[in-house]
């Protein structure tokens, strides 16, 4: 009996001795796991760390750190989805639906060769200043007749100009009579008498013709010194003119200058000698060939670009002062080694950064804003000296959607290096965005998100005749013409006020135009109140801005191009509307006309 207990008590001890064993490897196995699970949860998200959004179920431009109401609507906002298919802090996701409306493209980067890329300028045709002159005259008096009265009119050396009373030559020619009479006996007085006349550039032959004929001549010739195109006609018949004053402007056009602008990151590709080959609208089949003769070593600190001129020679007369000319210089590989190029498309620039978007993912359409520094501008390509490796894949078409997608939820894009800006009210619904300084910065990016609005045809002309002012007042600032950019505004503020409000039944639709028109209006008014067209293009890119968001909503019945110039407002850069593909610069006029690209087209 001893024996059993004996037995039964032993085995207790065994079993409860294994159970202990058994049930705490268990334990510690258990807590390894959940460890190790914590760890992997802490990696897997390691991109959701980012404070979390809230927006509405309306309207999705709105974004805030925390909940509350809609500023346009009034709703309770909602956790916004930013994140939750497991995104990186500053990725962003397009929908298929996005992509083919956009027509969103990629392309996979690669090494190349530099050999065979060019620079390419943009320029004018000017005189050359080398081979100009000014026609004036030698003495004082009143122009009794012009011979030549307008300009583009070709003279020949010694062709009569203009006839002139001079009360001095009338003097001077009594002197050289009485002079003459005296020769025999005071040659040295009659010298001095013809000398003085040769001062006055007349000829040996007219001097004796006075001399001989014993008259007085009242109305003396005044013939061209030089040959060429009369450029500026700098007096009118019944003028008084002093001694050397100018009458006209002469260019020897045989030869022109061709004048190109090159931005500071293509200075190091430019050197003196090089050759240019020109190509212009007037004769799209010719290609000209020059060489390079002179870079400015000055910078203009306006428009961050330097002079690059080259002469050509005109002696067919086929090229004319004014004309636009694009320039090409072949560049040669100054090193071995392969370099990453990159569509121009490819490439948003702000004046201070330029930036890509890199796909991330190569199953989806999961992107990401990644900084570049840019070398040379090679042709339509830009060379990447870092940010980019061979097989990165990028997007080369529809750049400015997916940049305007990573600033409606807050992430990393063009304008906002650091991410994480909320919108409210008017920022959310015209894409505005506001930087520490207050200051408005790539107000247009955003219209481009808009989903286009069904509106009456009736609602859709009245607004239509305010685009066409709008492009009224584009084409003025093109011009520099401030009085006519002043004009424009008034025109705009007028077609704002027969745009009928009640025929927008859609309340979406309402509240978006009501706050638009607004906009537009300020905008307007202001550029029509001002004189100073420096002034009146800083109004002019907010108006854009609005522009843009309206056509985008409503639509005009036109095909329009959205146009960026990284330049404009100090290098943080500017939108507009054209109906041309063809870049024309509202933001510097004459001074940059060429200066930006298309980013987008609106249909």
């Amino acid at each position: 009996m001893n024996k059993n207990i004996i037995y039964i008590g032993t085995a207790l001890i065994v079993g409860l001795l294994a159970g202990y064993l058994i049930f705490s490897s268990s334990s510690k196995d258990e807590m390894a796991v959940k460890e190790l699970s914590d760890m992997s949860d802490t990696h897997d998200h390691s991109g959701e760390t980012a404070e979390q959004m809230w927006t509405c179920s309306m309207h999705p431009q709105i974004m805030q750190p925390e909940p509350g109401d809609c500023p346009i609507c009034g709703m309770d906002l909602i956790p916004a989805e930013t994140g939750a298919e497991g995104l990186s802090a500053n990725e962003i996701k397009m929908t298929d639906n996005a992509m083919a409306l956009a027509n969103i493209r990629t392309s996979v980067v690669g090494k190349g060769s530099m050999d065979g890329n060019s620079l390419k300028l943009s320029g004018k045709i000017r005189e050359n200043e080398e081979a100009n002159a000014v026609q004036v005259t030698y003495f004082a008096g009143r122009i009794e007749k012009l011979y030549v009265n307008y300009t583009g009119e070709s003279v020949g050396k010694g062709k009569l100009l203009a006839t002139i009373y001079s009360p001095e030559l009338v003097s001077a020619q009594q002197e050289l009579l009485t002079a003459a009479s005296m020769k025999e006996s005071q040659p040295a007085l009659y010298k001095a008498v013809r000398n003085k006349l040769k001062l006055w550039k007349l000829s040996d032959k007219q001097i004796n013709s006075i001399e001989e004929s014993g008259q007085v001549q009242e109305n003396f010739p005044v013939y061209a010194t030089v040959s060429g195109t009369v450029t500026e006609k700098m007096v009118e018949e019944g003028d008084y003119v002093k001694q050397g004053q100018p009458l006209y402007k002469i260019a020897n056009l045989n030869s022109v200058w061709a004048v190109f602008d090159a931005y500071e990151n293509q200075i190091a590709s430019l050197k003196t000698g090089q050759e240019i080959k020109l190509t212009t609208n007037a004769y799209p089949n010719k290609e000209f060939t020059a060489k390079v003769s002179f870079v400015d070593p000055l910078l203009n600190s306006a428009t961050r670009t330097v002079m690059v001129r080259a002469v050509l020679n005109n002696s067919e007369d086929l090229l004319k002062p004014g004309m636009f000319v694009e320039g090409r210089i072949d560049m040669s590989s100054e090193r071995s080694d392969e370099v990453i190029n990159v569509p121009s498309t490819a490439v948003m620039w702000t004046g201070e950064r330029s930036v890509v978007y890199v796909k991330t993912n190569p199953n989806e359409p999961i992107f990401e804003m990644r900084e570049v520094t840019l070398g040379n501008t090679n042709g339509e390509s830009f060379t990447i000296l870092s940010g980019l490796e061979s097989g990165d894949e990028i997007v080369t078409n529809g750049t400015f959607t997916v940049d305007a997608a990573a600033q409606l939820q807050g992430k990393k894009s063009m304008m906002n290096a650091e991410g994480g800006k909320t919108m409210t009210g008017h920022e959310g619904h015209l894409g505005m965005q506001e930087d520490n300084s207050g200051e408005n910065t790539n107000e247009a990016n955003h219209s481009q998100m808009k989903e286009r609005i069904e509106v009456s045809n009736k609602f859709q002309n009245q607004l239509k005749q305010v685009f066409d002012d709008y492009i009224l007042l584009k084409d003025a600032l093109v011009n520099d013409d401030a009085k006519g950019a002043q004009q424009a505004g008034k025109q705009i503020n007028q077609s704002l006020k027969k745009v009928d409000m009640k025929l927008l039944s859609d309340e979406k639709a309402h509240n978006h135009w009501m706050t638009i028109q607004k906009e537009l209006n300020t905008s307007a008014n202001a550029i029509s109140s001002n004189t100073d067209i420096s002034k009146q293009r800083g109004h002019f890119k907010h108006l854009s801005a609005h522009m843009i968001s309206s056509v985008q909503l409503f639509g005009v019945n036109k095909d329009v191009y959205i146009q960026f110039c990284p330049m404009a407002d100090n290098n943080k850069g500017a939108y507009w509307i054209s109906l041309e593909e063809e870049v024309r610069n509202p933001y510097y006029g004459e001074a940059m006309l060429t200066c930006g690209e298309v980013r987008d087209t609106l249909k």
